[in-house]
């Protein structure tokens, strides 16, 4: 196998350069050159990176310092100013150019402000936290595999940055353009990890402040917090997920696996994906989407396996409630015994004013924490206070999970990189590989949070919120009350593999977020700890359509990847299906077909009622209809649950209960007469097509944008950005982006299509700024080039090669 790779691979650099690709005159020293750039020259570091159709570069390297350097280059030559942003973001640098009051993107913390965000990522390289976690011996830290890839990484940057000139808008010419070391490369991976955990409460953490003598006693309430803690966590709350489906071959044409990964995540920012294969001959050969700032491919595919992650449900915190020293707040007490607070000072220089200074308080447990956002407040009383326990904060080994996958051979490879590396903190994972076996794995990095210490350990507020999300609350007063260790985990505090949900080798396993339970309907998933996630409990709108999807095309059989292309751009409109026809009859029942709004108003809604009946429930850019049902549903299911259908849910019918809409419901006429109001006054017709409304601009092109919101359950969900003024839904913030539909036939090469949605570059100047958007907009899909002899032969072939200097150790 190495060797046959090693010949595709010479085979694969001399076609690069023959004739057909480049000027005569120029073919023997092309052929010369790209066979030498797999070698480092003159003790620097080098890489081949060719590039194929919409911009995808192809990075070819001898070892993984170069690889990580190829990566770096090309990562930053289409997103060299996000990810500029990003790295001033983890050196606490935001303040300093863009103002203390200005708002982070969100794609590396739940930060409201920069001063909040510089606060908190000041303290974590005041404390040198990553470097830390660094110097951890593999397995629990970072391989030495893992380093130089961010050590290559960040020279492949600044490489780039010497080499070229910038033409992005964005950072052309700032001051917070700079250098970078691969301890920035470091601290943005770590704040990838810990976004569910500590990166969910940097306002509280930062906030945080030991209450004055003469402040009031302050409790939470444990009923509010307990929905707004199951709001924070639900998935049919979140505005950001994935739907994922592997099929066995016991389902497909030739009897080898499929897979469909459609991640949805934000269109702009720090957490977008970038397309790239990554080879080292003999090695590693992988192809796939990688967040921005990480040196491997995060989801993908290979020569055997494919896979791709959906957003777990298994809750990656915990909290401790402390009871306090009646004489000094910033004293706990465990077992009756008090312990002092750690006092962490952060000053963050600011933009045309004074440095701010600013203290946190941190525990045995974590950081003292006032909220998890503004709705759900944890206030610091006289009497307690509350830690946030992060195991993801001592967690640096994504990287080799993710090189793992790379390198596997079967699914049987994946569960193998899960257990032996235990570095993913909030997905799930779905693969399927060429031997037609598939697999679901909710392999997370989770406090280890069983039921029975739940049962024992939970305060008054824990009771409440652990039920209802997962969310424990444990008595810090206590050392029996500690989180505890499994034999197979490879740090302390968290559950070992074998206690994963897994599923294997099922006709179908698909996930859209909600829990493991449903994976597959025949074959649910049950006795995991509540911390996992919920069983026997109703499922999200796009999980029970996505569910009944995958199911049906399991049992038709005969699977190929053009059939997982047509699910991925079905954009069928579940709760259309549900409540569309019922709500056009209630419709037209309405006393002189009219409507009174929120504001008191009648409203004639005749023509909707006709609109609705006429809908094809399909979110298509042409579909009549959809935009009034989509502004219609959106106020509707601002109704409780238990008054919205007829039909309860039942756990012996998960999938198409509940059902029936409540016509009679209150607010049900509200909504629709708001819907028509809203429209008519943005001068939108409500027969309008879906496109002519729902759209993005990029340059002087209007590209019409199909799918739908999670509410209303499109397996190819998108989170658009209501503007009336501007015409409806004018730019998406959220949905479909890395999409790959993978299988494989009697050959080596595999059979993959794949789509970004937003496209690799966020310049404006760059040809790859719009041109996969297009293609999204026109539902139609990039062929992956994988196979040696397929990349030589793409018809916009572009060969660079890339030097730069190394890293100093």
């Amino acid at each position: 196998m190495r060797t046959r790779i090693r010949r595709l691979t010479a085979l694969g650099i001399s076609l690069l350069t023959a004739a057909a690709f480049l000027p005569s005159s120029a073919a023997t020293a092309g052929a010369a050159e790209a066979r030498d750039d797999a070698r480092p020259s003159g003790g620097g570091l080098s890489a081949t990176v060719r590039y194929t159709q919409y911009g995808i570069p192809h990075i070819l390297a001898k070892d993984y310092e170069n690889l990580g350097f190829g990566t770096g280059w090309a990562q930053a030559a289409d997103q060299v100013c996000t990810l500029a942003e990003g790295y001033a973001t983890v050196r606490g640098e935001r303040s300093r150019y863009f103002g203390p009051d200005g708002k982070p993107d969100g794609s590396l913390s739940s930060a409201t402000t920069n001063l909040s965000s510089d606060l908190y990522f000041g303290g974590v390289r005041d404390t040198h936290t990553v470097e830390k976690l660094l110097k951890q011996p593999a397995p629990a830290g970072p391989s030495a595999t893992s380093k130089k890839l961010m050590r290559g990484f960040a020279a492949g940057y600044n490489a780039w940055l010497k080499q070229n000139r910038v033409t992005d808008p964005a950072c052309k010419g700032a001051k917070w353009l700079r250098p970078i070391s691969s301890l920035d490369v470091a601290r943005q991976g770590f704040a990838v990890q810990v976004l569910g955990g500590q990166g969910r409460g940097i306002d509280g953490i930062t906030a945080a402040q030991p209450p004055s003598a003469t402040a009031p006693d302050r409790a939470p309430d444990p009923e509010r917090t307990a929905e707004e803690a199951r709001k924070l966590f639900s998935a049919d709350e979140a505005v950001m997920g994935s739907n994922a489906v592997a099929f066995s071959g016991k389902t497909t044409a030739n009897g080898k696996g499929l897979l469909l990964g459609n991640p949805h995540y934000p269109w702009q920012g720090g957490r977008r994906f970038w397309q790239s294969q990554q080879t080292i001959p003999g090695e590693l050969n992988v192809s796939g989407g990688s967040l921005l700032g990480t040196s491997v491919v995060n989801i993908g595919f290979n020569g055997d396996v494919a896979w791709s992650h959906t957003v777990a449900s298994g809750v990656t915190l915990n909290l401790h409630q402390l009871t306090l020293d009646p004489a000094d707040p910033t004293t706990y007490l465990v077992d009756g015994k008090p312990e002092k607070m750690t006092k962490r000072t952060v000053e963050v220089p600011v933009k045309d004013g004074a440095p701010v200074t600013r203290t946190q308080w941190w525990t045995r447990y974590g950081p003292v924490t006032t909220g998890l956002g503004a709705q759900l407040p944890l206030p610091w009383s006289a009497k307690t206070a509350y830690a946030l326990n992060d195991p993801n904060a001592t967690n640096m080994r994504g990287s080799d999970t993710d090189l793992g996958f790379g390198k596997a051979r079967s699914t049987d490879g994946i569960l193998k990189a899960l257990r032996d590396t235990q570095g993913l903190p909030w997905v799930n994972t779905v693969a399927a590989d060429r031997k037609g076996h598939s697999l679901l794995s909710q392999s997370q990095v989770l406090p280890r949070i069983t039921d029975d210490l739940a049962e024992r350990c939970s305060t008054d507020l824990g009771k409440v919120t652990y039920p209802a999300s997962g969310v424990a609350v444990l008595d810090g007063s206590r050392r029996d009350c500690a989180l505890g260790s499994d034999k197979d985990a490879l740090q302390p505090g968290v559950f070992g593999p074998s206690k994963m949900p897994t599923l294997k080798d099922a006709p179908y396993a698909e996930n859209s977020n909600d829990s493991a339970w449903l994976t597959n309907a025949d074959r649910p998933i049950t006795g995991y700890e509540r911390v996992f996630g919920t069983i026997g409990t109703q499922r999200s709108m796009r999980t029970r359509g996505a569910v009944e999807d995958v199911a049906a095309m399991a049992k038709e059989g005969g699977l190929t990847v053009k059939d997982l292309q047509k699910q991925q751009f079905a954009n069928r409109a579940p709760a259309g299906d549900l409540a569309a026809a019922d709500a056009a009859r209630a419709c037209a029942a309405l006393p002189g077909g009219a409507a009174t709004g929120s504001d008191g108003k009648g409203v004639d809604v005749r023509k909707a009622c006709d609109v609705l009946k006429a809908w094809d429930r399909s979110m298509n850019t042409g579909s009549r209809g959809a935009l009034l049902f989509d502004r219609f549903w959106r106020k509707l299911v601002a109704v409780p649950n238990a008054q919205l259908w007829k039909v309860p849910f039942s756990a012996a019918d998960p999938v198409r209960t509940p059902n029936t809409l409540n016509t009679d419901a209150p607010g049900f006429a509200t909504a629709l007469a708001d819907a028509v109001a809203e429209l008519s006054g943005a001068g939108i017709a409500l027969d309008a097509p879906l496109g002519r409304n729902q759209f993005v601009v990029r340059g002087s092109e209007r590209l019409p944008i199909h799918g739908g919101t999670e509410s209303i359950g499109v397996w190819n969900k998108v989170e658009p950005v209501w503007d009336a003024k501007g015409g409806g839904y004018t730019e998406v913030a959220h949905g479909s982006s890395h999409i790959q539909a993978v299988g494989w036939d009697k050959g080596r090469c595999p059979q993959a299509r794949t789509l970004l949605t937003y496209s690799q570059s966020s310049n404006p100047n760059s040809p790859h700024f719009r041109d996969q958007t297009r293609l999204y907009s026109d539902e139609r899909w990039v062929t992956s080039r994988f196979c040696e002899k397929d990349i030589a032969r793409d018809p916009g072939l572009k060969v660079v090669k890339v030097r730069g200097a190394a890293l100093p150790r």
